[in-house]
């Protein structure tokens, strides 16, 4: 696959997208959208799933326009909510952005290096991985 460079329209790519494949994504952001403000999940966990298994896009693909979509301040006016009850810890959020940074400069790199059946291994793991470990905490907790 060519890489884009500078300058080419960047939407050349997707000009056949239909009503549904529009509503498709419109969904998955607003779910995404949902449960990052909810119970603060990333978007990878539900746009990269969506994009896979409901839109038919490669792994790589999905966490492109996932990171794509992370680069924007989707988040903003969830974020303006919780800092209204004073449920943001700025000084976390620098430390985890730098790192964020370097950590998706670095997991790209990986990713990009080896195969996509290990990438969605490795991204089942760990989607399995949290689900049981939040579904035993809460059992645990007495729901």
């Amino acid at each position: 696959m060519k890489a884009l460079t500078f300058g080419q329209n960047l939407f050349q790519k997707n000009m056949d997208m239909t009503t549904s494949s529009i509503l498709i994504l419109a969904m998955i952001g607003l779910v995404a959208g949902l449960l990052s403000g909810f119970v603060g999940v990333g978007g990878g966990m539900i746009i990269v799933p969506g994009l896979v298994f409901l839109l038919g896009a490669s792994q790589m693909t999905a966490q492109g326009t996932s990171l794509a979509l992370l680069m924007f301040p989707v988040g903003i006016l969830g974020v303006i909510n919780y800092y209204k009850t004073g449920n943001v810890n700025f000084q976390y959020v620098i430390i985890m952005g730098l790192a964020f940074v370097l950590g998706s400069y670095f997991g790209s790199k990986w990713a990009l290096k080896i195969s996509e059946q290990k990438v969605k291994l490795v991204f089942g793991i760990f989607l399995l991985y949290m689900s049981i470990r939040m579904i035993y905490n809460s059992v645990k907790a007495g729901l």
